[in-house]
């Protein structure tokens, strides 16, 4: 049946099945046909619920888009999945092949307790694991500083050494089950915990696989964890680079992240042009290390937000993937096609979440992960209704995993590729964002790149204004927040169960802390520390010795500070 249609198409070539390209003539007549129209609505009066309609981003939007608005260069634009420029999907079958990884991030109290949550969602048919820490560990510190105080397990999983490492991942097989760790400023040293615990267990290095988000730029753009300035920052992450090359090549040793950019309040292009700077500025780095691009460069993933305004997303995705292969292929001299991919993980929007009216987010969340996966990404985390108020109950969270679930298996979503692809209106806003995006790397470039335009403050005060103008439009109500600005409910917020942090945790792990300082051997301990430190000062590479430090149990702080007593400390200049 398609082939008669397709055949008794006049327009179609018999021969080849091949639709030529609208001539002149034809688009004269669709732009005069479409003066008409506007002609007629003109006459019929004003009917715009608004006076102007944008995305979520403010990029102003037109009624429709026709042929004769957007001009699809389709082989050189668009071309098909799993080719270059990746427009329309960096694998050739996509879904149809395989889904998407579901991995939810979980973390909360002691490793115990995340390790029970783990094993829970991976029963229930998660397919690869994501670990948040607390907040004393995404800055370097151990349960027992003074500065963790209140902080243990709160936000994430409490991880001070190796032992606790393995008490994480406590029956999970490491070769099997690929993680993510969503670490930065001290990445280095839980990255080394990981393949220390491979070693310890027996399980060669090349056998382990999963995610490490080490992007020490994003942090100073917009998350502000971080352990030492940029440059020595950067120093950090190609030595991840350069060793994960040699000994993890299943290992993505960079998450290059726009998700927190744009939690931050960045528009989608600037999170576009920010992520894909920051991927720039790492590749630039390890080549300048003497590292060959195709050597490290397929290792390389991304991490984006998916924010409310649904098509902005998905056009934000399919641009990204073109930008990063016209960049990997002509500014770096990439030859391996796996180079130019651009895979990446992402993330329902969290500052999207509304505590009022929070059953609210289960449909913002699906409404986010559809565009997720009609974006083409290779793996996704969908958010709990509960997490404006804390994190997430067993409960919410098997209802976020469900979401994709349905998703995948219910929606008919995943079982064509890229379907939205030749969209007028998908392919002229992919442009655009592309455009917007392009423009702000050419200015980055101009600063002398992206760890340069973050010393000068540019991109933080781009992303402040952007925020205050969201902000703005919410207060004017030119922007609708179902719940919260509109279509309020008088009784206000309405109570749900949450998970509660049991106090008791920082007092366990502080008791574990001294049992193992007291029970291992000091001075190997202070020799490992020694031999980070010479590698700090120098230009040795700093994973190996991190790792035989974790094994004689050197806690994660006191590596930390080694790095901060060597490298330095940093304040943020905060010039806005």
């Amino acid at each position: 049946m398609a082939d008669d249609v397709l055949h008794a198409h006049p327009e179609v070539d018999a021969t080849t099945g091949e639709v030529p390209d609208l001539g002149a003539s034809e688009i004269q007549r669709i732009r005069a046909a479409r003066r008409t129209w506007r002609e007629r609505s003109d006459a019929d009066g004003p009917s715009s619920r608004q006076s102007r309609f944008s995305t979520i981003s403010d990029l102003e939007l037109p009624a429709f888009l026709t042929p004769a608005d957007k001009d699809v260069r389709y082989l050189e634009d668009l071309g098909f999945p799993g080719e270059y420029p990746f427009t329309r999907g960096v694998q050739r079958t996509m879904y149809r092949g395989r889904l998407w990884t579901m991995r939810q991030f979980a973390g909360f109290g002691s490793p115990e307790d995340t390790n029970a949550r783990f094993r829970y969602l991976l029963s229930q048919g998660q397919t690869g694991l994501s670990t948040a820490f607390d907040f004393p560990t995404l800055m370097g510190y151990d349960s027992d500083s003074p500065l963790a105080l209140g902080e243990v397990g709160v936000c994430g999983v409490a991880v001070d050494t190796l032992r606790d490492m393995d008490v994480l991942f406590d029956r999970i097989p490491l070769d099997q089950v690929t993680t993510s760790m969503t670490i930065n400023g001290p990445a280095i040293v839980l990255y080394a915990f990981y393949v220390a615990l491979a070693d310890r267990r027996g399980i060669p290095r090349s056998r382990i696989g999963g995610t490490v988000q080490n992007d020490c730029l994003k942090e100073f753009i917009a998350q502000h964890a971080w352990l030492v300035p940029p440059r020595p920052a950067m120093r950090l992450v190609t030595d991840m680079i350069e060793f994960a090359s040699a000994e993890t090549p299943r290992w993505n040793t960079v998450s290059i992240s726009g998700y927190h950019i744009r939690e931050a309040g960045a528009t989608a292009a600037q999170e576009l042009a920010f992520t894909l700077a920051d991927g720039i500025a790492y590749v630039e780095h390890a080549v300048a290390r003497g590292l060959e691009v195709d050597r490290f460069a397929p290792r390389l993933s991304f991490f984006f937000d998916v924010h409310s305004d649904f098509f902005e997303e998905i056009c934000k995705f399919r641009a990204a993937r073109r930008i990063w292969a016209r960049a990997m292929r002509e500014r770096f001299g990439a030859r391996d096609p796996a180079s130019w991919k651009l895979r990446t993980h992402a993330q329902t929007a969290g500052v999207s979440l509304t505590a009022q009216q929070p059953y609210n987010n289960v449909v913002r969340v699906a409404l986010q992960a559809m565009a997720a996966v009609l974006g083409g990404t290779q793996s996704l985390h969908t958010n709990s209704l509960d997490e404006t108020y804390a994190l997430p109950t067993q409960e919410a969270a098997t209802i976020a995993l469900r979401t994709q679930q349905i998703i995948a298996h219910e929606s008919g979503a995943a079982s064509t590729i890229d379907p939205l692809g030749g969209s007028y209106f998908v392919e002229w806003l992919t442009d655009e964002l592309e455009k917007q995006a392009l423009d702000y790397i050419r200015r980055i470039d101009e600063m002398g790149g992206m760890v340069a335009a973050i010393e000068k403050g540019f991109p933080q005060r781009e992303i402040a204004a952007s925020a205050y103008r969201f902000q703005r439009q919410l207060e004017r109500r030119e922007k609708t927040m179902v719940g919260m600005n509109d279509f309020v409910m008088e009784e206000g917020t309405r109570k749900i169960p949450l998970l509660r942090i049991d106090e008791a945790t920082q007092r366990r792990k502080i008791d574990g802390l001294r049992a193992l300082k007291s029970g291992r051997g000091s001075v190997a301990v202070a020799r490992s520390l020694e031999a980070v430190r010479r590698a700090a000062r120098g230009r040795d590479n700093l994973v190996e010795p991190i790792v035989e430090a974790a094994l004689l149990d050197a806690t994660k702080q006191e590596i930390c500070d080694v790095l901060r007593e060597v490298l330095g400390t940093y304040t943020d200049p905060a010039e806005f």
